[in-house]
């Protein structure tokens, strides 16, 4: 790559985070708008879970095949090809007139997410080659991808009281123009000289593997991990990863380096991206469960809420780069790990009374918390692999959210629901069926309670939130536990680590035992 003024460098920096603020605003925009979507649109319940998820499934599953085709035909190219397919799906999204088309075009704007997010990180890992100003740089990256996150639900919210539920989608455009016109005169061009031949078994192996691990986790946390679909799309999924780990092993252009894994500072930091991960996405059901169905909030102003905890890690993920310099990596994310161990043990405080002064306390304490975590596993995980795999190895910290993110929900969320469950205590002379449904979730109940005599529906009411935080309790325990456990050993593995990591070489991949076709 050519020498890079620093004023491309931060320019680049610039486009890659408008880039990834698209996509985390993106993730959550549609949940407030499905309301409005089903009315219009009067989709099936098969139809709605598809239109709500398969974003997140193409997303997921091709963020390491995308990653490297983006060191191989270079990073920037990618990215705006990527670009260009996001703002064509955005608009056939919003103007989808069935269901059949709207699940078609969010499709096309996963695998279009698929491309930019690795593309991002993967630039800032070739532009910025100075250890210290990558280390901050990746850091500002973090911090605009929480803040997109706590953006999605006050953008889509403000946007859905005035508008129909496809302006969500319109507001991608000018985001992507901007993009285009940026990326084409700002952007260098970077991609590995010696990228080798593509291995075509490798990359289905890939998306089928994570596509059907993360379909069997997402649907674990609505249907139990006892269920046919979840068992049959679990054992696929295992039996495509092991294939795939070890055809990467014995292939000499293998589609990731799995050896990458081996380096300690790299494996470790992505096992804490994922739990980190794993707890967010789980904190993140909760909330919004809990603002507006106990406390009775609106969605918009739930989501107003809700904002001080991605500012927060806005403002951790730009701290990080200073404290990594100051204290090391270890500390700094067992620091964060601890830090929002703590906001969620300080959960436990919340009732049936909404207080939303000592909520937005421990939200601040988690959301700075996790800043600095992601921050510097990020930047770890980038730092550990050659810059001309960091497509890959992007890829494969995207690849740990994702998993996670599903993960939490499936574990924490089935947590909440087993608690809530059991702890009903539920009046006498229900109708019929009433009280399955009551069971199920807080919103099923206060829907049954909506039909119900004022007496029994004040007691279904009061039963339901009383067992709803009880589960809260039991679920942000549980949360602190296991992020307590991965801070101490985040403290424990990462020392040694360097604050700042010299240029990893590119490995030879050595001789292959066999061939295999």
């Amino acid at each position: 790559m050519e020498n890079i003024t620093p004023g491309r460098r931060w320019g680049t920096l610039a486009i890659a985070c408008l880039a990834v603020l698209l996509l985390s605003i993106d993730l959550t925009v549609l949940h407030l708008a499905v309301p409005k979507l089903v009315t219009d649109m009067n989709p099936s319940a098969t139809q709605l879970l598809w239109i709500t998820d398969i974003y997140g499934f193409a997303l997921a599953g091709l963020l390491i095949s995308m990653g490297n085709l983006g060191d191989r035909i270079g990073r920037k190219r990618l990215l705006l090809i990527g670009a260009v397919t996001f703002g064509a799906a955005s608009l056939v999204t919003a103007y989808a007139p069935n269901p059949e088309l709207l699940i078609a075009a969010r499709a096309v704007l996963g695998v279009a997410g698929a491309t930019i997010m690795p593309s991002t990180l993967s630039l800032i890992r070739n532009v910025f080659t100075d250890p210290k100003e990558r280390t901050s740089a990746v850091g500002i990256w973090s911090s605009v991808t929480a803040v997109g996150f706590a953006l999605g639900p006050i953008v889509g919210g403000a946007l859905l009281e005035r508008f129909w539920w496809g302006s969500v989608f319109l507001i991608n455009l000018p985001v992507v123009a901007v993009i285009l016109v940026a990326g084409l005169v700002v952007l260098p061009e970077s991609r590995n000289p010696r990228p080798g031949r593509l291995d075509v078994i490798s990359v289905p192996l890939s998306v089928v593997s994570v596509l059907a691990l993360v379909y069997a986790l997402k649907e674990a946390a609505h249907n139990g991990v006892a269920h046919v679909p979840v068992v049959t799309a679990a054992l696929i999924g295992v039996v495509a990863l092991a294939v795939f780990i070890r055809r990467q092993t014995r292939i000499a252009e293998p589609l990731i380096d799995v050896r990458l894994f081996r380096r300690r500072a790299f494996s470790v930091s992505v096992g804490a991206e994922l739990i980190a991960m794993f707890a967010m996405l789980a904190m993140s059901l909760v909330f919004a469960q809990y603002f507006q169905l106990v406390a009775g909030l609106s969605p918009l102003v739930a989501a107003l809420a809700s904002m001080p905890g991605g500012l927060a890690g806005g403002v951790g993920g730009a701290l990080a780069g200073t404290l990594v310099h100051r204290w090391g990596r270890a500390r700094v994310v067992a620091l964060g790990l601890a830090m929002t161990a703590v906001s969620f043990a300080m959960f436990r405080g919340l009732g049936t009374e909404f207080d939303y002064r000592y909520v937005l306390a421990a939200m601040i304490l988690q959301g700075i918390g996790i800043g600095f975590t992601f921050a510097v596993t990020n930047d770890t995980v980038l730092a550990s692999a050659p810059k001309e795999r960091a497509g890959a190895a992007g890829a494969i910290s995207e690849t740990a959210h994702e998993m996670g993110g599903a993960l939490g929900i499936a574990v924490l969320g089935s947590v909440l629901n087993s608690v809530y469950s059991s702890g009903l205590r539920l009046p006498a002379n229900l109708p019929p069926g009433a009280e399955d449904r009551i069971r199920e979730t807080l919103a099923g109940a206060f829907e049954v309670a909506a039909t119900l005599p004022g007496d029994v529906a004040g007691a279904v009411t009061t039963a339901a939130e009383r067992a709803f935080v009880e589960g809260v309790h039991t679920t942000v325990l549980t949360g602190a536990g296991i992020l307590l456990a991965l801070a101490l050993v985040a403290l424990y593995a990462l020392r040694g680590v360097p604050k700042v990591i010299p240029e990893q070489e590119e490995p030879a991949i050595g001789p292959v035992p066999e061939k295999i076709s």
